[in-house]
């Protein structure tokens, strides 16, 4: 095994990792902090998400001699900065976060599960996630508005960066955060004894709380976002690379780690996209059978990003918030983007897209429930009347 070691899989595993952890770690911070997370429970969800992310890319790489890549549930995240503080507070959501690991177990034990997250016309969820990620990717705008001087640096920084360097379009707008409030931000005194102070997180348990207002208002989004929009790419872009991981063990590993992890505050981690491509890449190694050491030190380095989490988010958040959330919009504005185009690229579902992502954007609920529900909801009451219709005129 240690012979399939290479220089191009280390090189590629730090990247993987930096880019993972760093392009959204902001969006989870946000996300939980929105749902009433204090400081020490978005400390500990991100000690714990971490060492979940790490732990299951080493195990799962090194049985099976494949690069997989485990993330956390971004689109997930942004999901709960839309929905709002629920009723039972935090607790709640944890209750909600436990469900939706449970779910994620049963996808991987009962196939018809997975099978009828597939049968959610594709549109529509499309059209949902571009709901939900709309009010953070406005997020930069707000911040400009709010202070032109803090604000246009760091979106500058992006568009220039996106631009080439796509991958590190996010790394650079948060170090342009970074400089900003070095250079723009009056920072306390004892800033850096701060810091210090917190650098290393610890876990923080969550009694969870079981409501029926969580199950369907963040557990059941949540599901449906994390297999449609990470688990089921996940498998697919390693099934493009010519590998054949086990969905089932895949989706068993990642749904226990979710529950484990939710009882300190996580959000769910998943099958990784993006940072899969980047470890399934020739990048990584020429030959495909070795590639599988660039998610094992991805693994690793997401490990020691968890243990300095507190130090990160004691940072952070000497930034008035906008600007963190400027951060977090900017690393989702390549999500939005393709989940637009793929919303509203068959005319045929077009209108019940659009109905699906203005309920969703809407930020509304009805009878408690999210808006990102009742969005799936409207739109599919439409597309099934839309082709009821059809099927008369013919």
């Amino acid at each position: 095994m240690i012979k399939d070691f290479s220089v191009s899989a280390l090189m590629m595993g730090l990247l993987t990792a930096f880019v993972g952890f760093i392009s959204s770690f902001a969006v989870i911070m946000q996300g939980l902090q929105a749902m009433g997370a204090t400081a020490p429970e978005v400390a500990s969800a991100l000690l714990a998400q971490s060492i979940s992310m790490g732990l299951l890319a080493i195990v799962f790489s090194s049985w099976y001699r494949m690069p997989v890549s485990i993330a956390w549930s971004t689109p997930g995240a942004a999901l709960l900065s839309g929905i709002s503080v629920i009723e039972g507070g935090f607790p709640a959501v944890v209750g909600a976060f436990v469900v939706c690991g449970v779910l994620i177990i049963l996808s991987g034990l009962f196939r018809p599960l997975s099978r009828a997250i597939r049968l959610i016309p594709a549109p529509l969820a499309n059209a949902m996630l571009a709901g939900i990620l709309l009010s953070l990717c406005l997020a930069p705008v707000k911040a400009v508005a709010f202070n032109a001087a803090l604000g246009l640096p760091i979106v500058l920084t992006w568009m220039v960066v996106v631009s080439r360097w796509r991958l590190w379009a996010v790394p650079a707008s948060l170090g342009a955060l970074i400089l900003v409030l070095v250079f723009g931000v009056d920072l306390p005194p004892d800033a850096m004894a701060q810091i210090g102070q917190a650098i290393h997180p610890s876990l923080t348990f969550v009694t969870p709380v079981f409501t029926l207002h969580g199950v369907i208002s963040v557990a059941l989004p949540l599901f449906i976002v994390t297999m449609a929009s990470q688990n089921i790419p996940g498998m697919a872009i390693l099934r493009v690379h010519h590998y054949e991981p086990p969905p089932g063990v895949m989706f068993v590993g990642t749904g226990i780690f979710s529950i484990l992890g939710g009882l300190v505050g996580g959000v769910p981690v998943n099958m990784a996209a993006i940072t899969a491509a980047m470890c399934a890449s020739e990048d990584a190694n020429p030959d495909p059978a070795r590639r599988y050491w660039a998610a094992i030190v991805a693994g690793f380095g997401y490990i020691v990003f968890g243990l300095i989490a507190g130090g990160i988010i004691a940072f952070v958040s000497l930034a008035p918030p906008i600007l963190l959330q400027a951060v977090a919009g900017l690393g989702l504005v390549g999500a939005f983007a393709n989940a637009a185009f793929a919303a509203y690229r068959d005319p045929e579902t077009r209108e019940a897209a659009a109905i699906t992502f203005l309920v969703t954007a809407s930020g509304l609920s009805f009878a408690g429930i999210s808006g990102a529900f009742w969005g799936l909801v409207a739109g599919g009451v439409m597309m099934t009347l839309q082709r009821f219709i059809q099927t008369l005129k013919k």
